[in-house]
């Protein structure tokens, strides 16, 4: 009798490292009789599974595509590079966790995008699914493959090998999409560009290849045009309006094995308006919109006793920012700390924090605790916009220590546009700072308890932001600079953590690409590229090869600067900010001008408001549904 693909699977898994990851089986796993659904997805994360299953977007799409009868989904990771090594011996394709299904069964395959270093993973897991990896080689008869995340705001890098881009809130659109595909499907599946045309009538849905590209004679782009009627020339975005009115996962998937972020996750509130100049995900999320508290509280109680977890987290982009962010992590402490679950926020924002936050997140255990000061002087955090002053910092540290932690964690971004030396002493000056304020609150033999933190990544250019226009630090330049911060950091108790540079040369390079990328890409992944967001897969050289070989200029795209009026790939891709604003935006980094978070203070009309009709809207408690409060003067 003939193995079954789960049996040939089982039978792989004494072989391979953490087995745990192909198993499936988890608690709060949703499965289908496939006979009985119409549309089947298969949640494709081109990474591993322990930080596939730390993604919050990932649940909650499940969550949406599962609570539909006419449809299913379920998940898929890429294997690591024993099991796919194991998996192509055998024959074995990309499965499902749920019910151990090849992946190139289904009808729509789905890829969220968080980081550009995970392209590669991306068609390792399309050849598995013995899927064609280029869009243009697909017919009918083959799964719709889309994507979306943050990454879909430049998804040029990637345009031959997508069918369709997804930009912005994923539940706004993931209903219209897949009804539109079971019409199609319906109707006999006869013709994949008909489905295509439909898709690229969604809002929020890009479709490249219904999109020709021109150029300069000096390799900048001329323009980007559509071909078919109907195609918008600039896609929007899709957006939530109202949170509260969005349903939330209750009942996650819990895993079977230790994950990135092992804990329960309630999302506060989408969008950020601090004006970070460096900050893809704040400017391609605006405006602010949060959950009302009594909505939080209620989903977290719902998500404990649903997982069993014993930590919650409170997740957005910058959470101490949450205006009821104080009461509500006070009750929820009080209310599960009697059940051993320790609330918890992200990295904390040095201006937010106050020893009555410290201690009402650490009432049941005291771990590390992250600050993310990002620029190491004031100057340099003008530059950036990080409205943060020395004394904000220093009384932060102050709190921490107060509230009984002793590891602080200090977060910086090294390479930021007019760096200089004296910025780069000013991010070793503040372990310093940390440790001389410990012996202050803790006596010094106390403090000698005390661990600090120091990691410093290199300044990657994003789309979308103010920096667009910057080039990035060299990469010798880089080395010199980490190498000049660890000269100041000789006290033991302070670690000092970077980022690789070359590591980063390449996020920039797909972070800033357009389509002549691709290339580059898929032969980087004929030569062996997998995970290259993990130290000990990255093969830098591999990745200059493949650029040499497929004529891709690095340096062209990471290391000049752009002029205001040069065309790039993703501005027919539109989260809302106005090209004007941003680049009026970049002048006032130029001259070290702040701008003020629009939440609390005059709108700046960056765009966004106006053009999706949705206003920045904070929900204290005691107001919910028709009582949302909303910054109604604001109409950018």
């Amino acid at each position: 009798m003939a193995e079954t693909l789960r049996e040939r699977i089982e039978r792989l898994l004494p072989r391979v490292s953490k087995p745990a990851r192909y198993t499936g089986g988890e608690w709060n796993a949703v499965v289908k009789d496939h006979s009985k659904v119409e549309l089947k997805v298969a949640w494709t994360f081109p990474d591993a599974y322990e930080v596939g299953m730390s993604h919050l977007g990932s649940l909650i799409m499940y969550h949406q595509i599962n609570r539909r009868d006419d449809a299913c989904c379920e998940r898929a990771y890429a294997p690591w590079t024993d099991m796919e090594a194991a998996m192509r011996a055998e024959g074995i394709p990309l499965f499902t966790l749920e019910s151990w299904t090849p992946v190139g069964e289904f009808d729509i395959i789905a890829f969220p995008l968080l980081y550009e270093l995970t392209y590669t993973n991306l068609l390792t897991c399309l050849d598995l699914a013995g899927v064609p990896l280029l869009a243009a080689d697909r017919t009918a008869d083959h799964p719709l493959v889309i994507a979306g995340g943050p990454c879909a705001f430049n998804c040029e890098p990637l345009a031959p090998f997508l069918d369709v881009a997804v930009l912005g809130d994923g539940e706004e659109v993931i209903h219209e999409i897949l009804d539109t595909y079971k019409a199609w499907k319906n109707e006999g599946r006869k013709d994949r560009k008909d489905l295509l045309l439909r898709m690229a009538r969604i809002t929020g849905c890009y479709v490249p290849a219904f999109y020709e590209v021109s150029y300069n004679p000096d390799g900048t782009i001329r323009e980007y045009r559509p071909t078919e009627p109907g195609v918008p020339a600039v896609v929007d975005r899709a957006t939530v309006k109202d949170l509260d009115a969005v349903d939330f996962p209750t009942r996650p998937v819990v895993p079977n094995t230790q994950i990135v972020f092992d804990r329960a996750q309630v999302e506060v509130f989408r969008g950020c308006t601090r004006g970070c100049r460096f900050c893809h995900a704040g400017y391609i999320t605006r405006p602010v919109r949060e959950r009302s508290p009594e909505i939080v509280q209620r989903l977290a109680r719902e998500i404990v006793q649903n997982t069993g977890y014993s930590e919650l987290s409170l997740v957005s982009l910058s959470t101490a920012d949450y205006t009821d962010v104080r009461q509500t992590v006070s009750r929820l402490s009080d209310e599960l700390q009697c059940q051993g679950v320790n609330v918890t926020l992200p990295s904390t924002r040095v201006d937010a924090f106050s020893v009555a936050l410290a201690d009402a997140v650490s009432k049941v255990r005291k771990g590390s605790i992250t600050l993310a000061p990002e620029g190491g002087s004031a100057r340099i955090r003008r530059v950036i916009n990080k409205t943060v002053s020395d004394r904000d910092i220093r009384e932060a540290m102050r709190a921490a220590f107060r509230s009984g932690y002793r590891a602080v964690k200090l977060y910086f971004i090294l390479g930021l546009p007019t760096e200089t030396d004296a910025d780069l002493e000013a991010i070793a000056e503040k372990g310093h700072w940390a440790l001389e304020i410990a012996e202050e609150e803790l006596g010094r033999q106390e403090a000698r308890k005390v661990r600090v933190t120091i990691s410093v990544s290199v300044f990657v250019p994003k789309p979308h932001t103010p920096f667009q226009f910057e080039p990035q630090v060299t990469l010798a330049e880089a080395r010199r600079r980490q190498q000049y911060i660890k000269r100041f950091l000789k006290d033991r108790r302070i670690e000092y953590k970077y980022h690789e540079a070359d590591v980063s040369h390449i996020e920039a390079l797909l972070s800033l690409g357009d389509r002549r990328v691709a290339p580059a890409i898929l032969r980087a992944w004929q030569m062996g590229a997998r995970f290259d967001g993990w130290n000990e897969h990255f093969d830098y050289k591999l990745w200059l090869r493949a650029c040499e070989e497929a004529g891709v200029d690095i340096a062209f795209y990471t290391y000049r600067k752009k002029g205001y009026g040069e065309r790039f790939a993703w501005d027919h891709l539109s989260p809302g900010i106005d090209r004007d604003w941003l680049i009026d935006d970049h002048r006032r980094a130029m001259a070290e001008q702040e701008v003020e978070d629009c939440r609390w203070e005059n709108c700046e009309t960056c765009g966004v408001c106006m053009k999706y009709n949705v206003l920045p809207t904070l929900k204290p408690a005691g107001f919910v549904g028709e009582n949302d409060i909303a910054v109604a003067d604001s109409p950018g």
